[in-house]
């Protein structure tokens, strides 16, 4: 009878043991955390009430839209984590985490946490959001390819909406600090949703993201200190916006930067209390002002609304206020950072233009920093991630290697 007992004994202990080692192999395969999933549609962006203490605090996740998954990528999923407002408020921020397939190298995944080109400011020119539908998507995807070698070369590549993109609040348009914030704070989030991400981070940016991604290199050692930074590209960042304002009346050809312009007075007003739209714009601008609540930028610029006006036409008569110069001041990325920093200009952007981007160049240099700058001839805005990448993508790689 105790033979019987102890031989039952020995089959439940094994049995056990079994169920055990399984748990533990099916927990070892998976590399995502238990994240909340969140709703569907824009109420994914609408955040609880009770925000996580902290920035970058994963809030939930959601499997991000056919339009917006890389290919290549295991997966790319939709994310909504904490940062700060430029006034240091807690917000709730957007973005897309994407990894690899296979198996992540020896210390996690590397990351490139990518800052995207200006879409607008209205929450439905986010990234993370777009359909096919969107007018804006193609103000997106042009950087697809570029993220896709990214992905392919064995890079997660984790892509923020910005604060206030998506997201309640208004966007801090080139309001560098806060958007830097956000660059950072979804590698913070990123790793909370997958554990085989690396504590090691490149940061890439282009135009609007350019400017961002320097701020975000500015910032990261203290805002991130547990992570540790390799190097930032930075794609034809906008630079010298208080030297552009300044130039603003001697365009006098309606066109879309019209729409640029008058975007950059909106993130002014984020920014300080006592920047106002009513202070700045003339009559017919200022009219049309709430359509960049509604509207991308590809429909800002057209002919019916700022694409109709000259520059020149924008702002009231007069110097701008003190106020209004002193946030369009702290707009310029001439920052310090530790880390290497490869700038990229098309020497054919009408967009942003050479001389700001080799005005910067010298301040960046004059600052300390580790600066390689390579100009493209023939190059314009849009395609200058296309005409680095076989520069960048070396870049990086060297700095922050793969495998």
């Amino acid at each position: 009878m105790e033979l019987v007992i102890d031989l039952r004994r020995a089959v439940l202990a094994a049995a056990i043991g079994l169920l055990v080692a399984a748990a533990t192999l099916a927990l070892g395969a998976s590399s995502a955390t238990a994240a909340k999933t969140g709703p569907k549609g824009a109420a994914f962006y609408e955040p609880p009430s009770d925000l996580p203490k902290g920035h970058g605090k994963l809030i939930w996740k959601r499997g991000a839209g056919s339009v917006v998954k890389l290919e290549g990528a295991a997966y790319s999923t939709k994310v909504l984590y904490t940062s700060k407002s430029p006034q240091r408020e807690q917000i709730a921020v957007s973005g897309v985490v994407s990894v690899p397939e296979g198996e992540p190298p020896k210390g996690g995944w590397p990351i490139i946490s990518y800052a995207h080109g200006t879409t607008g400011v209205a929450d439905k020119c986010a990234p993370s959001g777009m359909s096919a539908k969107n007018p804006a998507l193609p103000f997106v995807t042009y950087a697809y390819p570029e993220l896709e070698d990214w992905i392919a070369a064995g890079y997660a590549v984790l892509a923020t909406d910005y604060p206030g993109l998506g997201t309640p609040g208004r966007h801090p348009y080139l309001i560098g600090k806060s958007e830097g914030r956000g660059v950072l704070d979804i590698v913070r989030a990123g790793r909370q949703l997958d554990r085989d991400l690396g504590d090691k981070f490149l940061i890439a940016g282009h135009s609007q993201g350019g400017q961002s991604a320097l701020f975000a290199a500015r910032y990261a050692e203290q805002w991130v200190s547990e992570l540790e930074l390799r190097g930032t590209a930075s794609y034809a960042p906008a630079s010298h916006v208080s030297e552009q304002e300044q130039a603003i009346s001697g365009l006098t050809t309606p066109g879309g930067l019209t729409a640029l312009a008058v975007t950059i007075v909106y993130g002014a007003t984020t920014a300080n209390p006592l920047v106002t739209a009513e202070d700045i714009l003339k009559p017919e601008p200022l009219a049309l002002f709430p359509q960049l609540d509604e509207r991308c930028l590809p429909q800002l610029s057209t002919p019916k609304l700022y694409g109709g006006i000259a520059p020149a036409d924008l702002e009231q008569p007069g110097q701008p206020s003190a106020a209004f110069a002193k946030v369009l001041g702290k707009m310029n990325p001439a920052i310090e950072t530790s880390a290497p920093i490869l700038l990229s200009q098309g020497l054919a952007d009408t967009t942003v233009f050479p001389a700001f981007t080799d005005l910067l160049d010298g301040e960046l240099k004059a600052l300390g920093n580790d600066v390689e700058y390579n100009t493209y001839p023939g190059v314009t805005h849009s395609e200058i991630l296309a005409a680095a990448e076989d520069t960048a993508l070396p870049w990086m790689q060297g700095r922050l290697p793969t495998g």
